[in-house]
């Protein structure tokens, strides 16, 4: 993904598709999704308001919010 060329791969199979990386960095960049105010990778739980991930409650804003991910 990265262009790197390592023995070792990660391979993540988010929804059944398999996706090959060769660090933590690069599948965080393809696949972790950005917070809509901020911009910044989400990279835990995160919350969730108006079919958005958020990195926090503050970057939500007056969405009405819960802890976890989308159901896509």
């Amino acid at each position: 993904m990265c262009g790197h060329d390592y023995d070792a791969l990660l391979i993540v199979t988010p929804d059944g598709v398999s996706h090959a990386f060769d660090s933590f960095e690069c599948a965080i960049e393809a696949l972790a999704p950005r917070c809509p105010t901020c911009g910044s990778r989400v990279l835990g739980k995160g919350v969730v308001g108006g079919g958005h991930v958020y990195c926090s409650r503050h970057c939500a804003g007056d969405q009405s919010v819960t802890e976890g991910y989308l159901d896509n």
